[in-house]
């Protein structure tokens, strides 16, 4: 089993909009939780080596961001509160194509498979809320 996590998918969405929902704690807060049932929280410093927080319910993760190329790329550390473990990594590369934008999400750094399928079970419908928020036209 991968230790590795990669997600693609072509969202309906310019690639600003699409960076946008990743980087600002008012979209952020509107999708990056699998739970729609839990309060959801974030405060972003989205910025080589600014930090975030998101609250997820009683579930914080939290880490820093270690790259920041607008509107194209972003990779930030990801440890979740009350774990021993080690900061894994997020990568998320986008796109323009022609049906909007191709997004390319790698969680990488897992200890375990099942670590690794955990967080899959995740991010799944984390990418799901994403692309429904991005469908809505405001």
């Amino acid at each position: 089993m991968d230790t590795e996590i990669r997600i693609e998918r072509v969202l309906p969405a310019t690639i600003g909009k699409v960076y946008d929902a990743w980087t600002r704690p008012d979209l952020l807060a509107r999708w990056y939780c699998p739970n729609p049932k839990l309060e959801l929280k974030v405060d972003a410093d989205v910025r080589a080596g600014g930090s975030y927080v998101v609250e997820m319910g009683p579930h914080v993760v939290r880490g820093t961001y270690l790259e920041v190329d607008p509107p194209r790329r972003l990779v930030f550390s990801w440890k979740w509160d009350g774990t021993d473990d080690e900061p894994t990594r997020v990568e998320v590369e986008l796109a323009e194509v022609a049906d909007g934008t191709r997004m390319l999400l790698s969680h990488t750094g897992f200890a375990t498979a099942e670590d690794a399928a955990n967080h899959r079970m995740g991010w799944d419908p984390q990418v799901e809320r994403l692309a429904a928020v991005l469908g809505v036209r405001v």
